[in-house]
């Protein structure tokens, strides 16, 4: 099966080849794999970096760009929508994933029949970040948990291992990517999570901040709660092969 590795990044151009780096070694000889770079927008040298890695030698990363940053989630869609694998492998540009990871995320995929929806949430259990930022998404997690049922303790984590179909069969909205576990469970997926390391960042900033995540997340979670409620699937009972 083709692994398609799906990066969004905005101005991660120190980043790109530390990574790079570590998702050739940890898949070379793996998996079948190809790299997808998503630049959404970025003001430094992000996307010359990355036209640069590929003509050094890093045949198999394909680089996609937006002119203007529209956000993550439609940056790892466009990614997704771009690839040539089966299956979807998402992490995050700074570098604090741990590429190693992968293989064993992969050896869970494995396990799930052709065809069917699932998700492999990665959970960041020793994080590297701050305390205020580990506070602020134990706060978000916990909220999202309580209202969603996820069985996600970590939606923030970029690490997810997904089948590309499950992904293109979900409602798109701006922000989805921090429920791709509730999505995919509403149309019947399976979610494990997975314990992976996270690493300190060793160049550029966060994105995010605490307005930003509570601004967007509130109204976002209250849409995908409206999406679980309207979904009928769950409550049909079949009495046999032939009624519903």
């Amino acid at each position: 099966m083709r692994i398609s590795v799906v990066i969004p990044a905005k101005n991660e151009e120190k980043n790109l080849k530390p990574l790079i780096e570590e998702i050739y070694r940890a898949l070379t000889g793996v998996a079948n794999f190809e790299v997808i770079y998503v630049d959404d927008g970025s003001t430094d040298n992000t996307f010359e970096n990355l036209l640069y890695l590929k003509a050094s030698g890093f045949e198999r990363v394909n680089v996609l760009r937006h002119k203007h940053s529209v956000g993550q989630s439609t940056a790892i869609w466009t990614g997704v929508s771009h690839a040539d694998g089966e299956l979807v492998v998402t992490l995050d540009a700074d570098g604090q994933n741990d590429p190693s990871d992968i293989p064993n995320l992969l050896t869970m995929a494995s396990q799930f029949p052709l065809g069917s929806h699932f998700c492999i949430a990665g959970h960041r259990k020793n994080r590297k970040d701050t305390a205020w930022k580990r506070f602020q998404s134990k706060l978000a997690n916990s909220v999202r948990s309580k209202l969603l049922n996820d069985d996600t303790p970590d939606t923030g984590c970029g690490l997810k291992v997904f089948p590309k179909q499950t992904f293109l069969d979900l409602p798109y909205f701006d922000h989805m990517h921090r429920f791709l576990p509730a999505l995919i469970r509403r149309q019947g997926g399976i979610i494990k999570v997975v314990e992976v390391n996270h690493r300190d960042r060793q160049f550029g900033k966060s994105k995010y901040n605490m307005l930003g995540r509570l601004g967007v997340g509130l109204t976002d979670m209250a849409g995908v709660y409206w999406l679980q409620k309207r979904n009928k699937l769950n409550d049909v009972i079949l009495e046999n092969e032939e009624s519903i």
